[in-house]
Formats: structure tokens, C-alpha cells, sequence
């Protein structure tokens, strides 16, 4: 074992201080850090507690330079120094770590925005603490996975019907992003909701109809027509592949006049940034750029404190906020945030926030709240996802593949 000390030895004092004694009286002699090739199998990185809240600069920042271009695996003791345990924000220079062992909680940051990219594999060491020590210090947020989502889906009762599990309208496909909505209204009906019909541009309903028969598409030139498919919708997903031109602005004006439960992406995100309001049966689902228009910021400062962005999308807004991204928070008014476990980088191409629009949808179409809704679906799209690239690979991961593990996550006891 070698002992790298960064800074002066007299300055180490408390807790450390006592170690760092016992270290030496096991025989461990302390040294400076080379900028030349380290010579070990192993890294430990120690250099920052959970309390960073600058960024690293000086010979810190030169030592997580010489670690990261090591090549060595990296374990790193509680957070990755460098990385903010609140936000998740990699503050300048960063340990990129194979393995976090974090101690007594997850913290947050490890989670979300910067953090599963520099964190690595994450394991909890809850270091035997008896659990009063846990109920005595409020949680700030909830980690939610698969695993934890899996009771939510018990088997069906065997006299169920389709009225039982709801109607989705799904509001979307403008001329030549048909696609779009042909996802969402395919993961909605995946999921399980009863019934799922499309509300779609006259240009290609037809279209779609033949390639998926089980969707009712209907041809949509204007509000009168809208209207009449939303007086039969338990919950509609308005906005994917919608446009924001004039035919785009009318749908929408219909869709958030209803009172239903909505699910807002995509275009009717930044049709809704352009005219905001407060409705508290609304789930939106911005990506990071989409978030900043919503909130007239920047896509900077959104990533600075994912957990404050999802909170003011919330305030703004009304209902539910699902801010999408590297651990996608879920934020609802009087409740703790959740911060979604799961999900790869395969999933940064076309169509995949489609397909989460249409899932959320389709639990709300079978009577989860819109909360629980946003969440289990975060968390259904995320494991489908996984497996998928699991059996196939990351690269080249679409959209559409994800269509049957959809349907294998909302059964887990088949």
C-alpha cells in the first residue's frame, strides 16, 4: 500500500488526522505524487469528502488529472472527488471512478446530471449504523430502480376487460413526423392501456393505421375534430412529432383546455413555453434543452442543479415534472424528488422520448396517479432499454426495439 498526500501533513487534523496516524504507525510511508506513470494495481481515490462545493483547482486538480490518465481502475471512497454529492455537478477537474463506494446514504449527485458517469458502478456501505442513526436525518430525494417498481404490476384479474385499463389519445404527427407519434401510441398500448387512439394529420393516418391496426387512427384537420376524440380520453399524450406551426397551435389549444390528466412533450413543450400555465393534471417531460426554454434559462444552468430545475418546472407549471437525462428526476409538489436508476447511453437517439410519453400515458390510462405514473414510467423505459442493449448493444439501439421489453417489464411474474 502507498499513501499519496496532497498539501502539507501538518494540516491534516480531526478525524483524518487520527488515520493518518495510524497509518504511519502501521509502517505506511507517505509520499508526494508524481506527474510520471504511477506505479500500482489499484487507485484509491480519498482526496474529498461529501462537503465540496467549489471547483478543484491547484495540485488536487493536477493529482485527478495523473489518476484519470492512468489507466488504473479507480475506486472511490464516499463521492468521486470533484463531483458536487448534492447536484451531481462535476466541478472542474473530476475522479472518473470504476467504483464509488459510497457510506451510510446515497448521496444524491451520484445519481444524476455528472454524477453515474464519474461514479462508475456504485456500491452502499451502510457501515452497520443502527437504523434511529437513519430516521433522525430527513431523505432528500429517493432513488427508485426496476426492482423497486416491479410490485406495481400484480397479474390482471381473469375477468378483465379493455374499458378496465383506460383510453389513451395520443395528439401528435405533423407532415413528415409521423414516427413520433406512432411510438408514443405503441408503448402506450405495450404498457397495457385498453384502448389507444391516435389523433393525427390527414396526410399519413391512414398510413399508420395499416402498419399498426390495434391503433385507432383518426385524421385530424381541426379543433372540431379533436374535440370529439377528447370527450372520449381518459388521459392524452399531446406533442410528439405535433410541429408548432398553425395546425399544431389549434390541436394544442384543445388539449389544454380538457380536464384530464395530460402528458406534455416534445413540441407541445415549446408550444406551452411560449404561453404558459398552471395545471395540476399535467406531467411534463422536457429534456435538458427543453427544460431551459420552459424555464428561460439555459441548458447550462439547468445541468448546474437538475434537482432546483425539476422543483421550478413544478412551481411553474402545476402537476408533475420529469426532467429527462442521465438519472431523470421525477418532481411533484410535496413530495421528495425521485431520481430514476437505469438506463444507457444507446437511448441518446431519435424517438426514445416518444416512446416515454406513450408508457407514462399509458399508466395513467389504467389508473396510476400521474405521479406514480411519471415515475414507474421512467423507470420501465429505462430497464427496457437496459435489456435491450444488453442483448443487442448500445450503438444502434432504436427507438421502435424497445416495443416487446416493454411489454416483458410490465409483466415480471411471466
Amino acid at each position: 500500500v502507498r499513501l499519496t498526500v496532497i498539501g502539507e501533513h501538518s494540516r491534516i487534523s480531526g478525524d483524518a488526522r487520527t488515520c493518518f496516524d495510524l497509518a504511519l504507525g502501521a509502517g505506511v510511508v507517505p509520499s508526494g505524487l508524481s506527474n510520471d506513470s504511477i506505479e500500482a494495481d489499484l487507485l484509491v481515490d480519498g482526496l474529498f469528502g461529501t462537503g465540496l462545493d467549489r471547483n478543484v483547482t491547484g495540485a488536487h486538480a493536477d493529482a485527478i488529472t495523473v489518476m484519470n490518465r492512468s489507466q488504473l481502475p479507480i475506486v472511490a471512497l464516499d463521492v468521486p472527488s470533484g463531483l458536487n454529492a448534492s447536484t451531481g455537478l462535476a466541478q472542474g477537474e473530476t475522479v472518473q471512478a470504476d467504483l464509488t463506494v459510497t457510506f451510510i446514504a446515497l448521496k444524491p449527485g451520484l445519481l444524476t446530471a455528472d454524477g453515474p458517469a464519474c461514479a462508475g458502478e456504485v456500491m452502499l456501505a451502510e457501515l452497520e449504523l443502527p437504523s434511529d442513526c437513519f430516521d433522525a436525518v430527513p431523505a432528500s430525494a429517493v432513488a427508485l430502480s426496476y426492482e423497486d417498481a416491479r410490485a406495481a404490476f400484480a397479474p390482471r384479474p381473469r375477468t378483465a376487460h379493455k374499458g378496465d385499463f383506460g383510453h389513451v389519445l395520443v395528439v401528435g404527427g405533423a407532415p413528415g413526423f409521423a414516427g413520433a407519434a406512432r411510438l408514443a401510441a405503441e408503448a402506450a398500448a405495450r404498457v397495457g392501456a385498453g384502448l389507444v387512439t391516435l389523433a393525427t394529420h390527414p396526410q399519413h393516418a391512414a398510413i399508420i393505421a395499416a402498419q399498426r391496426p390495434e391503433l385507432m387512427c383518426h385524421p385530424v384537420k381541426d379543433a372540431t375534430q379533436l374535440r370529439r376524440l377528447c370527450s372520449r380520453a381518459t388521459v392524452i399524450a399531446a406533442g410528439p412529432g405535433l410541429g408548432q406551426d398553425a395546425w399544431a397551435q389549434e390541436l394544442f389549444a384543445v388539449v389544454r383546455a380538457q380536464k384530464v390528466p395530460k402528458v406534455i412533450d416534445a413540441d407541445a413543450l415549446n408550444l406551452l413555453a411560449n404561453d404558459s400555465d398552471i395545471d395540476e393534471q399535467r406531467i411534463v417531460t422536457p429534456h435538458p434543452g427543453e427544460a431551459a426554454r420552459l424555464l428561460e434559462s439555459t441548458t447550462a444552468q439547468i445541468h448546474q442543479n437538475r434537482f432546483a430545475a425539476a422543483r421550478a418546472l413544478c412551481e411553474r407549471y402545476g402537476g408533475v415534472a420529469l426532467l429527462k437525462g442521465a438519472g431523470t428526476i421525477v418532481n411533484c409538489e410535496g413530495s421528495l424528488p425521485l431520481v430514476v436508476r437505469g438506463g444507457n447511453p444507446g437511448m441518446a437517439s431519435g424517438g426514445m422520448g416518444d416512446v416515454l410519453t406513450g408508457v407514462i400515458a399509458g399508466l395513467v390510462a389504467q389508473g396510476k396517479p400521474p405521479a406514480e405514473a411519471a415515475a414507474l414510467g421512467a423507470c420501465i423505459h429505462a430497464h427496457a432499454a437496459d435489456a435491450a442493449a444488453a442483448e443487442h448493444g448500445e450503438r444502434g439501439l432504436l427507438a421502435g426495439d424497445l416495443a416487446p421489453y416493454l411489454q416483458r417489464a410490465v409483466n415480471p411474474q411471466s
